[in-house]
C-alpha cells in the first residue's frame, strides 16, 4: 500500500500545522469515516499522542481529566451523524470548569444539511455553555478560503486560554481524500496572542506604521502615548478624518495613497499596528507584519492576517513600549510623509471641476476650530479625506455598518449632546433623502450645519472605478437611482428646510459656493440650524475624482493596472504566481 503520509485535503492540514504549532499533542480519537484524513495524519506523526476511546461521551469525559491533571489542552474527534452529541456533557463541564478541550467534529459540506442525506446533522449552533467559541472550517477551494481556515482556527485555539480558558469547538469539513502523499505541512501561520502581564515580542527593525481606523475621540493620555512611541521608534500614524487622532506624527495619508498609477515606498512598513475600527478609505497602507492591538482580542484580518493580537487597552500597548523598548528614532520618515503629501497637494490644478473634492478643497481651510465633522459614506467621506482639517476638528462617519441610513439623525444626536460645538455634516442628496424625516424633530438644534451636496443620483455610482461606470447611462435607471426627489429641484428643499425653521443657503457654481461658505462655517452659531445644498454634476464628480487620483504617475504600476484592466484581478494573480514559480 505504500507509505502514508498526510492528506491532500488543506483544510486538514491548516488544522493538524496549527495544533504542532500551538503545541497541541494529546489527541482522544473516536472511529469514523467522516473524520478519517484527520484522524490519519495525526497518526502518522510521531508529534501526536493518541489515545483511543470508541465511545464519544466517555472520550469527552477522559479530556476533562487529561485536561485537568495535564494543564494542557486536548483535542477530541469524532465523525458525523450524532457522535458529536455525545460530546455535549463533558464539554458543559469543561466549559464551567474553563478546561481547554479542542473538539474537532468532521463533517460532510455545510449545503448538504438537511437534505436527508445520511449521517449529516446540523451542528451550526451550540448551547452557550457548551464553548466558549464554535466555528464551520469549509472545503478549502483557494486561497481566500484557505486565509479563513487559519484565521479562525486560530482563533479557536486562542479561546482555549482566552475569557480564562475552556472549551472551543471546530466543525470541520472533510472529503474523504484518498491523497495520503503530502510529505511536509504548509507553513501555517501561527498568530501570537498577548495580554498585558505576558512578555510582549520586541518590535523589528525597520519602518514602523499605526494604522488608525475609525476610532473614538482620543483623549490626552492616548494621544501622549502614541507620540512618544512614534518618538522613539520613528513612526507615523496612518490617519483619514474618522481615525481622530490628532498628535504630531498624523499622517493623513488618502491623497497620497490612493493615487491610481503611483505607489510610494512610504506606504509600506515593516511593522503595522492596527487600532481602531471600520476605515472608509478603501486605500490603506501595507505592513510585512501586522499587530492588531484591542481590547476585545478579536483577531482581525482586513489589511492581511495579522501576526499577532493584543488584548489590551490602546494605551498600556504604547506605554509598555515606551518602557521597554529600544530606542530607534527614525524622524526622517515622518518628514518623507509630510513633504510627500505637500507635494502632491500642489499638484491639484486650479480648476479642478466643481464637485464635491472642490467643495472640500475649499471649505476645509476654513471649517472653525473645535467643530465637529460628520460625513455621509464613501463620495462624501472620500472627497473630504484627500485634505486636512483644523486638528482641534473631531470627525465622524457611519462606518460600522457602512450603510447609507442614520447620518442627519447622528449628527443631531451629536449636536444635542454638544451645544456649545459647531456640527458640520457632509452629505449626499440620496442619504439626505433617506433620513429626511429627522430633520422634523422639535428638538432641532441651532449649533447644527448641513452641507447637502445634489448631484441627483447616487454619484458612486458613476465614477469611473465603479463596477457600473461600464453601463454608461444605463445605470441611472436603477444602480445609481437617479432621478428621485423632484430630480435636483431648486425649490423642494429649500421649502422644507425653510419652513422647518432652518437658514437656508443655495449654490450651483464656484463663485456662488465662495461666496456663501464665510457665512456657512461663521463660529458663531446662529439662532437657527443652517442648510446648504449645493448643485452638482455627476459628470463633473467623476472628472474631480479621476484628475485627483491621477496626480502622479509610476510607470510600473500604470503597466499593472493596465494589465489588471485586461485580465482582471484573478488574472493578475495568476500572473505573479507564475513569476514567483
Amino acid at each position: 500500500m505504500g507509505q502514508k503520509y498526510y492528506t491532500a485535503e488543506k483544510a486538514v492540514q491548516v488544522v493538524v500545522g496549527l495544533l504542532k504549532s500551538y503545541g497541541i499533542k494529546r489527541v482522544i480519537a473516536s472511529p469514523g469515516t467522516t473524520n478519517l484524513t484527520f484522524v490519519a495524519s495525526l497518526q502518522h506523526d510521531p508529534f501526536f499522542i493518541i489515545y483511543s476511546a470508541p465511545e464519544e461521551r466517555s472520550a469527552a469525559y477522559m479530556a476533562v481529566g487529561m485536561a485537568e491533571e495535564s494543564g494542557e489542552p486536548v483535542v477530541i474527534t469524532c465523525t458525523g451523524a450524532t457522535a458529536s452529541r455525545n460530546y455535549l456533557p463533558a464539554l458543559t463541564e469543561a466549559f464551567y470548569r474553563k478546561l481547554p478541550i479542542v473538539a474537532i467534529t468532521a463533517t460532510q459540506p455545510r449545503c448538504i444539511v438537511g437534505q436527508l442525506v445520511p449521517q449529516v446533522i446540523d451542528r451550526s449552533s451550540l448551547p452557550k455553555d457548551a464553548a466558549n467559541y464554535s466555528v464551520h472550517i469549509p472545503i478549502v477551494k483557494d486561497r481566500a478560503d484557505y486565509n479563513f481556515a487559519v484565521l479562525k482556527v486560530n482563533e479557536a485555539l486562542h479561546y482555549t486560554t482566552k475569557l480564562g480558558g475552556g472549551p472551543v469547538h471546530i466543525n470541520l469539513e472533510t472529503s474523504y481524500d484518498s491523497d495520503f502523499s503530502v510529505k511536509e505541512l504548509p507553513q501555517v501561520k501561527k498568530i501570537g496572542y498577548y495580554r498585558l502581564f505576558d512578555r510582549l515580542p520586541d518590535i523589528p527593525g525597520g519602518r514602523v506604521g499605526i494604522f488608525v481606523g475609525s476610532h473614538h475621540a482620543m483623549d490626552a493620555e492616548l494621544t501622549a502615548a502614541i507620540d512618544f512611541f512614534c518618538d522613539r521608534y520613528g513612526a507615523v500614524v496612518f490617519c483619514d478624518h474618522t481615525s481622530n487622532y490628532k498628535g504630531k506624527y498624523r499622517f493623513q495619508y488618502p491623497l497620497v495613497l490612493s493615487q491610481d498609477n503611483w505607489r510610494p515606498s512610504l506606504g509600506s512598513v515593516s511593522t503595522l499596528i492596527h487600532i481602531g475600527g471600520v476605515c472608509g478609505a478603501y486605500t490603506q497602507p501595507g505592513g510585512e507584519r501586522i499587530w492588531r492591538v484591542n481590547e476585545d482580542g478579536a483577531i482581525r484580518s482586513v489589511y492581511g492576517l495579522p501576526q499577532a493580537v493584543f488584548e489590551m487597552r490602546e494605551v498600556d500597548f504604547f506605554r509598555h513600549y515606551m518602557q521597554n523598548g529600544q530606542i530607534e528614532s527614525r524622524a526622517s520618515y515622518l518628514e518623507e510623509c509630510k513633504v510627500t503629501y505637500d507635494a502632491v497637494y500642489a499638484d491639484i490644478p486650479d480648476d479642478i471641476p466643481f464637485s464635491n473634492i472642490w467643495i472640500a478643497k475649499q471649505l476645509s481651510k476654513i471649517i472653525p476650530d473645535n467643530s465637529v465633522m460628520h460625513f455621509g459614506i464613501l463620495n462624501s467621506l472620500r472627497s473630504w479625506n484627500f485634505f486636512e482639517l483644523p486638528l482641534s476638528v473631531n470627525s465622524y462617519c457611519n462606518v460600522g455598518g457602512f450603510g447609507i441610513d442614520g447620518p442627519l439623525s447622528t449628527i443631531i444626536g451629536g449636536a444635542l449632546a454638544a451645544p456649545e460645538r459647531l456640527h458640520f455634516l457632509v452629505v449626499g442628496d440620496l442619504a439626505f433623502f433617506y433620513d429626511i424625516n429627522s430633520l422634523g424633530n422639535r428638538h432641532l438644534p441651532s449649533n447644527l450645519r448641513i452641507l447637502l451636496v445634489n448631484n441627483g443620483r447616487g454619484t458612486e455610482f458613476t465614477n469611473y472605478n465603479h463596477p457600473a461606470y461600464r453601463f454608461g447611462e444605463d445605470a441611472d435607471t436603477y444602480m445609481a437611482a437617479a432621478g428621485h426627489y423632484g430630480h435636483q429641484s431648486p425649490l423642494l428643499i429649500k421649502h422644507f428646510a425653510e419652513d422647518l425653521g432652518f437658514k437656508y443657503l443655495t449654490a450651483s457654481d464656484k463663485e456662488s459656493v465662495e461666496v456663501l461658505a464665510k457665512d456657512f462655517v461663521e463660529a458663531t452659531p446662529d439662532s437657527r440650524p443652517m442648510l446648504f445644498e449645493v448643485f452638482t454634476d455627476s459628470k463633473c464628480e467623476n472628472e474631480a475624482l479621476h484628475i485627483i487620483r491621477n496626480l502622479r504617475t509610476d510607470g510600473s504600476s500604470l503597466i499593472e493596472n493596465s494589465i489588471r484592466k485586461a485580465v482582471g484581478s484573478k488574472g493578475i494573480k495568476t500572473i505573479k504566481r507564475i513569476l514567483n514559480k
